[in-house]
């Protein structure tokens, strides 16, 4: 009979009692429930149950689907002691069976985990316990720490390589003196000594080859099977096979067949490609170290009238902060004072600096260029534009895509079935092909071990997640996890929200018809409104004269009236003029031309006379037209969706070359569109602010968020594309196209190794340390061949 055990959960969107109560029920009705209690208070679930009925995760699964939400942590651990992708997957296993964790993830390449846990029930100390009693080292993830841990660990790996290489390369040289080809090689007679090569193997074998035996005795004691086990098997049968020839040969006399000199030079061998590995694995983490150090490490803080020097950890959210021309922004902020122009290429991809004024808001790493400002202090931190950017680009690495679920249960199964094929092989060789000679059969099992070592497997997938999506988040594309940078080569349809993404999302000025003379007297006037559509025109009519206005009027609907200068100003509708006795009949139909454009016309009256007018429109951005076109040319079906009217809705459009207009549409209609569009077996990915546009990017099989820094954070796309540019999502396409292509180049030349590798071993063509030598070159050449995509432009 199963013991009884007992959880509690931290319970999200309780109102009333009748949610508490309704929580209770839920959960009292699942099999293997033996009481839950819900305390609205408390804003807590405790539930005693069957563990062998149901788990946790069963009862948050329940929360959820009643519609609350259950409080959870996400922390991330740096890793240490993993050797290939079964040690991943076994720690990974352990994780997600403990009681309060939601998901486990651990990625071997980034040598790091992320665990998402109940509060409640656990802390950072139990996942940290838990891997060590896996057999692993676990430490939370700070940025200092996991630099230093990686650098550690190449000087660790550097010194045992070449210790390891000073050591073996007598018994290479004596090796070659057994081959009658190379017996024209002088080779010491000492090197052909048993006890000299024992003193040579032995440091080798036990010492610096001390991690394969650690690591496969903690593998063994949880019942799985690694890399380790492989290396520590066929090591041991070279080293101590050897060991017993080298007693036998005592009183003998005459050259004795040893093989101390494959035990060595596969240790070696093994170590080398350890080496290059935790090199590129360096290497393929650059993006965030590049991202790291943008950001400035001091700021000049204004205290007590005074400025003073601070580290930016110190700046809190409402600093005033001095920033001279030519230095870094320290934190997100808004320009109390000063005007400049800053370099924003860091965060948007645009080289052209931006006039910044009192007022306007500015991102922590840019550049100011050529004024003084003062800035307070808005978000630090963790808060910042720059940190969330980080935070983003480490998630996307530090995640697993669908493709790596295949090469985990490969890996998993790989290694029992791989100690079997190689004791199948001594068996036929010893029993069968050669009776009798057991050193024949075992160097044959000694190479299938080493050859089919899985390292290469289990590196195939993160490191080209790695490398693609820090190379795209220099570019200014963020994916925010492995599985959105897999799917987005699948899409084959884009929709386009209109405003802010294909075009600018604020109105200007676009056409004058009319002597230019009476522009001043309409901008005095619309400066006095509040009107977005006066802005525009205040914004894009630069005169030099500054007229007084009195008596101005806002008439709802029609436009505006007022006294500028002494002349009476009307600005508005075809319905004021009238209502006025303008004469406008002659220009109508240029009018009705404009508006056939999709622009906006406001005619103006000065004096009681017709005197000309302005059309204004959200123009389409510069980058619109050529983005919209790479999609199509990569075969995709483009749409726009907006809720404008649809004679202005297809004119953008005609102007952008979309052909498939869904116009007159709600916000909150836009996701039913992506869904009807999805139910015609569509792959869709929404385009749009992120602002009204997040239940369509939620719904969309890709959500992409167009802006700037200031959408990093926004939980409703998968994609953030930085630079506000329609380019980026063909980037954003071909990033994901070349990611998936070179992790399936590496499964194939992973695979492949062990596929060729084993049989032409099992047979005898390959000896052991050639087969240690393919072995290692397989990890390196996955790992460098994901680091080609670091060079993509």
């Amino acid at each position: 009979m199963s013991q009884t055990k007992e959880t509690t959960f931290q319970v999200t969107g309780m109102t009333c009692a009748a949610c508490s109560n309704r929580i209770e029920r839920g959960l009292n009705k699942m099999d293997g429930v033996e009481e839950a209690n819900v305390n609205l208070a408390l804003e807590r679930s405790t539930v005693k149950y069957d563990p062998s009925v149901t788990n946790p995760k069963a009862f948050e699964e329940k929360i959820e689907k009643l519609g609350y939400g259950v409080v959870r942590e996400k922390a991330d651990f740096v890793i240490t002691g993993m050797t290939c992708a079964a040690c991943s997957n076994r720690i990974e296993k352990g994780l997600n069976k403990m009681e309060g964790v939601f998901k486990a993830n651990v990625n071997l390449a980034l040598e790091s985990a992320t665990v998402e846990y109940n509060p409640s029930v656990m802390s950072e100390a139990d996942v940290i316990e838990k891997v060590g009693k896996l057999g692993y080292g676990a430490s939370t993830k700070r940025e200092k720490s996991e630099v230093d841990h990686r650098e550690k660990a190449i000087k660790k790996q550097q010194w045992k390589f070449f210790v390891s290489l000073l050591l073996s390369l007598p018994l290479l040289w004596a090796m070659v003196g057994h081959f009658s080809f190379t017996s024209f090689i002088y080779v010491p007679e000492i090197f052909m000594n048993p006890w000299f090569q024992l003193t040579l193997a032995t440091p080798v074998q036990l010492i610096i080859g001390m991690q394969f035996y650690v690591g496969a005795f903690k593998a063994l004691r949880n019942k799985s099977a690694n890399m380790d086990v492989l290396v520590a098997l066929g090591t041991s049968a070279a080293y101590f096979y050897s060991l017993y020839l080298s007693f036998q040969s005592l009183g003998h006399h005459g050259a004795t067949q040893l093989y101390y000199e494959t035990s060595a030079i596969l240790i070696t061998l093994i170590l080398l490609g350890k080496l290059f590995e935790a090199k590129a694995k360096g290497r393929s983490s650059e993006a965030i170290k590049k991202l790291m150090g943008l950001q400035a490490k001091t700021a000049l803080v204004v205290r007590n009238g005074e400025e003073t020097e601070v580290p930016i950890e110190e700046i809190t959210r409402g600093d005033l902060i001095s920033v001279r021309p030519g230095e870094k922004i320290p934190v997100d902020g808004r320009i109390i004072d000063g005007r400049s122009a800053v370099d924003e290429s860091m965060l948007t991809g645009e080289s052209i600096p931006v006039d910044k004024f009192p007022g306007d808001e500015v991102i922590g790493a840019t550049i100011n260029k050529n004024g003084f400002l003062k800035v307070e202090a808005t978000k630090v931190g963790k808060e910042t534009a720059l940190a969330q950017i980080i935070k983003v680009v480490e998630e996307a690495q530090g995640s697993k895509a669908p493709i790596q679920r295949m090469a985990d249960k490969i890996s998993g199964i790989f290694v029992p079935i791989v100690v079997g094929l190689a004791v199948l092989t001594f068996i036929i060789w010893y029993f069968v092909v050669q009776p009798g000679d057991f050193a024949g059969a075992l160097e044959k099992l000694i190479a299938v071990l080493v050859i089919a070592c899985p390292c290469a497997l289990g590196l195939a997938t993160p490191t080209s997640i790695m490398a693609g999506s820090g190379r795209a988040a220099e570019k200014g594309i963020l994916f925010k996890g492995g599985e959105h940078l897999e799917a987005t080569q699948g899409i084959t349809t884009i929709v386009l929200d209109k405003t802010g993404t294909i075009t600018k999302g604020e109105p200007e000025v676009t056409d004058i018809i009319g002597d230019k003379s009476f522009l001043p007297y309409v901008r005095a006037a619309e400066k006095q409104s509040e009107h977005p559509l006066a802005a525009a025109i205040v914004r894009g009519l630069e005169v030099d004269m500054e007229l007084s206005v009195s008596n101005f009027e806002t008439i709802p609907g029609y436009g505006i009236k007022a006294d500028v200068q002494g002349e009476n100003v009307l600005v508005g509708t075809v319905r004021l003029m009238n209502d006025h006795g303008i004469a406008i009949e002659p220009i109508l139909e240029e009018k009705n031309r404009l508006e056939a454009e999709g622009k906006t016309v406001m005619l103006a009256a000065v004096g009681g006379q017709y005197a000309g007018m302005i059309a204004v429109a959200d123009t389409m951005k510069e980058s619109s037209k050529e983005g919209i076109r790479r999609l199509q040319q990569l075969g995709l079906d483009v749409l726009m969706i907006t809720g404008d009217n649809r004679l202005t809705a297809e004119a953008i459009a005609k102007q952008a070359g979309i052909k498939h207009v869904i116009a007159e549409v709600l916000p909150e209609q836009k996701a039913n569109e992506v869904k009807a569009l999805q139910a015609q077996g569509k792959k869709v990915a929404m385009v749009g602010d992120g602002i009204n546009d997040a239940p369509a990017l939620a719904t969309a099989d890709i959500g992409m968020a167009i802006g700037t820094g200031a959408d990093v954070a926004m939980e409703a796309a998968d994609i953030t594309l930085m630079r506000g540019d329609l380019n980026g999502i063909a980037d954003a396409v071909h990033m994901s196209k070349l990611t998936i292509r070179n992790i399936k180049q590496n499964l194939f030349w992973a695979m492949g190794y062990n596929t060729l590798g084993i049989p032409i071993a099992a047979i005898g063509l390959l000896a052991p340390w050639v087969a240690g030598a393919a072995m290692a070159f397989s990890s390196v050449s996955v790992v460098l061949n994901a680091l080609r995509l670091q060079r993509v432009k």
